[in-house]
């Protein structure tokens, strides 16, 4: 099972806060779990979560999207970071 959160501007945007997953072999990396969601849900999803800066961590630290997945991870999208 992965734990998958969604913060901020995500969680709006997906009405979602936080849902799980089974685990398969086939979700093996952050690109390939966001390809499924992208996949199965819709347009919606695709903008949001394959936004330019989309911050990702695994296991609360910070990784980039080839970072690999295993059973039990937790997973958290958040928007990009924006200031002045």
């Amino acid at each position: 099972m992965i734990e998958v959160l969604y913060f901020a501007r995500i969680r709006e945007d997906l009405d979602v806060e936080r849902e799980q997953l089974e685990w398969t072999g086939g979700i093996s990396d952050v690109a390939a779990l966001i390809a499924y969601l992208c996949d199965e849900r819709g347009a919606a999803w695709s903008t949001t979560l394959r936004q330019e800066n989309l911050l990702v961590s695994v296991n609360q630290a910070m990784v980039n999207t080839d970072h690999q997945l295993a059973d039990g991870d937790e997973v958290a999208f958040f928007p990009p970071v924006t200031g002045g």
